[in-house]
């Protein structure tokens, strides 16, 4: 279990975006959101864009991407969000995006997410889920570090908001055979994998950068049908079915999941504060890494918050991009 006090907020489940930021003015601040040109993204960046931020949606289709950001201009006559291509399995791809970067950084939302229904690798040999949820993302916050620094700077702290998923119950880091060259290929377990990974990475960046007023932090949006899902297999399909049938889940509106993203965004209560994993818009408590999914459906497991296991993963990672 948590060591510490687990941090609450005045949000619930059933709390959207829009109310999370109601009375908050976000003028003057700059962030990013990958995977913006649909689903949890898009409301994301549209709440943001409506309380003031100057959004920039990191996507892999710029001229979806440009799509949303005309809607998302017109709806809420906000600063019209900037579209910038990212491909977060391309190794060149998070390189030019950093390097076209200008000025500071407050909020770097890590939102874009992969799901396969087979095995499927990058040009390097990297699982695909692995390296596009987790790897690309690490690269991404890691060649940003000096942009959220001024950030930090320049309003008294930058944060980075990390999204996971209560399917990183199913598996830890299997640091022997990350890539499944060996073991056989499950997608629940690759996807499983990540989500673990996107966990892992918010309290190493957390323990490694709040000296430079940097945190970190997970979300869990719940259950929300998205594009996402638009590629599980008929087994895949069936398990979530299953899970929603034994009351892991309940559907949440888009802009319901997408409230637990914006609350590790701006609320007071995580400001200074990092490596916590959110769900339902508050800090999830610790579960032993053997528990069942089906009796603590809002936990989150040890391996997921392990400070020494998050090390690890993070020289692991950083020596996989320098290869």
């Amino acid at each position: 279990m948590a060591a510490h006090p687990l941090i609450s907020t005045p949000f619930t489940a059933s709390t959207t975006a829009e109310e999370v930021l109601r009375d908050v003015d976000l003028a003057g601040v700059r962030a990013i959101v990958t995977g913006a040109s649909s689903g949890l993204g898009v409301e994301t960046a549209r709440a943001l864009t409506a309380a003031g931020a100057e959004v920039t949606l990191a996507v892999r289709n710029t001229a979806a991407g440009a799509a949303v950001a005309e809607t998302i201009a017109r709806s809420t006559g906000g600063i019209p969000p900037r579209v910038v291509r990212l491909d977060l399995a391309d190794r060149s791809s998070v390189p030019r995006f950093v390097d076209a970067w200008r000025g500071p950084l407050h909020l770097l939302i890590n939102n874009a997410g992969l799901v396969t229904g087979g095995l499927e690798r990058t040009q390097e040999g990297w699982e695909l889920q692995f390296a596009t949820n987790h790897l690309g993302h690490f690269a991404l916050a890691t060649g940003l570090h000096d942009a959220l620094a001024l950030g930090a700077a320049d309003r008294d702290g930058a944060r980075i908001v990390s999204v996971s998923s209560t399917a990183h119950m199913r598996s830890g880091i299997d640091f022997d055979d990350l890539h499944f060259e060996r073991r056989d290929y499950d997608p629940q377990i690759a996807y499983a994998q990540s989500k673990t990974a996107n966990s892992l990475f918010a309290v190493a960046a957390t323990r490694r950068w709040a000296r430079d007023g940097i945190v970190a932090n997970t979300v869990n949006p719940g259950g929300v049908a998205t594009g996402l899902q638009r590629n599980f297999t008929p087994e895949q399909r069936e398990s979530l079915d299953a899970a929603e049938a034994a009351g892991v889940f309940t559907y949440k509106t888009v802009e319901q999941g997408a409230a637990t993203t914006v609350v590790a965004a701006v609320a007071p209560e995580f400001a200074h504060t990092g490596g916590h994993y959110l769900d339902d818009a508050q800090e999830a408590y610790t579960v032993p890494d053997d528990a069942d999914l089906a009796r603590h459906p809002h936990g989150v497991k040890q391996w997921a918050l392990d400070p020494a296991t998050a090390e690890r993963l993070w020289t692991v990672s950083t020596d996989l991009l320098r290869a």
